[in-house]
């Protein structure tokens, strides 16, 4: 298992520098609503000692993108910054203690075809956390190892309506289909960011049709 796998003091010290040495970009849009999602390090239940991030299902019975696969987070109230914003859906949809995380970074503003933009951060939940999470928001929750996010066959592309704009998509063994944009890729710039140490952007990337709403 490769050192960027395994979740310990020096894994976090390495995302962290490298995601202070990236630099994240700013969408300043005034017709874009605001919205903020968490990328949670954590130790996969499964496999000890190795380094996942949690993902979740929304419920079928939910009204905007009801059963997509998505990053815990949601719109950003007045008032707040993205990362309060962040750790607060941490906590309405998993039940984390917001005050528990160790934020280590951002990431770009990726801005969506349902009139968004989001600010993905990047926190450390390491192996002490434990999930409650909310039955109306999250139907499933998955951890993805470190090893699935740090897969060549990652990413992969479909046609969009522009075709200058491909839809990102990915396939990881522990979701068992494939998952799309926005949250695809936003998955695959913290992988190029925090994993490979690279500056790799992602905005250029178009949603599903099934995402736009």
């Amino acid at each position: 298992m490769s050192h960027c796998h395994v979740l310990d003091c020096r894994l976090r010290q390495l995302i962290g520098d490298r995601l202070k040495k990236f630099d994240y970009q700013v969408i300043d849009d005034n017709s874009l609503r605001h919205a903020a999602v968490v990328l949670a390090v954590v130790e996969h239940d499964d496999k000890p000692g190795h380094a996942s991030i949690l993902l979740t299902r929304r419920p079928k019975t939910i009204g905007r993108h009801s059963g997509q696969y998505a990053l815990p987070g949601g719109k950003v109230d007045f008032g707040e910054t993205s990362v309060e914003a962040a750790l607060r859906e941490l906590h309405e949809e998993l039940g984390v203690d917001a005050n528990s995380p160790e934020v280590l970074g951002r990431l770009d503003d990726y801005p969506t075809r349902s009139q968004f933009r989001i600010t993905p951060i990047v926190v450390w939940l390491g192996s002490t956390y434990t999930l409650m999470p909310s039955p109306d928001e999250v139907a499933l929750v998955y951890r993805i190892p470190f090893e699935e996010l740090d897969s060549e066959a990652i990413p992969l592309f479909e046609p969009g309506v522009n075709p200058d704009r491909p839809i990102l998509c990915s396939e990881f063994p522990t979701l068992g289909r494939r998952m799309y944009s926005p949250t695809a890729s936003i998955v695959y710039q913290f992988r190029e960011v925090a994993i490979r140490g690279l500056s790799t952007r992602v905005a250029q990337y178009d949603q599903p049709r099934f995402a736009w709403k």
